[in-house]
């Protein structure tokens, strides 16, 4: 044993500090984990998802293709409805986000008197057929992409990637 003695202010300051240590640790360790967490999932980068739309029957006018996925959040699981504009230009399928740059409104092909562009009602944005945005209207960039696959004859979409077209 010792023979040091402990004064009453060094024991405070010790218990103050042992305790005060705790407490910033036992906040700081769900903090940082939130940080780092996204880091340690697993991604799912570069998963397709098929779709009904044969690639044969695709044209070189845009069509309405629908598709869904499921979507987890940590403990909630959801299955999210999304669409896509899909045409064939030569050899190549082209598919386009239908969500507007300007306010993330939805567009359409042919939107009442607007021929042979995509026309977003919510502000009047226009959209040439490639997704390149009409200078003079409110969208800001042109519309997303999606990567493109086949499947035994069938479409399957990707992520979304920035227009590589326009």
């Amino acid at each position: 044993m010792s023979n040091k003695k402990v004064s009453r202010r060094q024991f405070l300051n010790y218990t103050l500090t042992g305790v005060g240590g705790f407490m910033a640790a036992s906040i700081l360790m769900p903090m940082i984990r939130f940080a780092i967490d996204p880091a340690l999932q697993a991604k799912a980068e570069g998963d397709f998802i098929l779709t009904s739309q044969k690639i044969d029957e695709l044209t070189d006018v845009p069509v309405r293709v629908d598709f869904s996925y499921e979507q987890v959040d940590a403990w909630y699981k959801s299955e999210v409805s999304e669409m896509a504009w899909v045409y064939k230009e030569g050899d190549k399928i082209i598919a386009l986000s239908p969500v507007c740059k300007h306010l993330g409104c939805t567009v359409n092909w042919e939107g009442g008197e607007h021929k042979n562009e995509y026309f977003c009602a919510c502000h009047g944005g226009r959209y040439e057929k490639n997704g390149k945005n009409i200078a003079g209207t409110p969208p800001t960039g042109p519309l997303d992409q999606y990567e493109v696959s086949e499947k035994d004859g069938y479409l399957m979409l990707g992520k979304k990637i920035p227009n590589t077209l326009a």
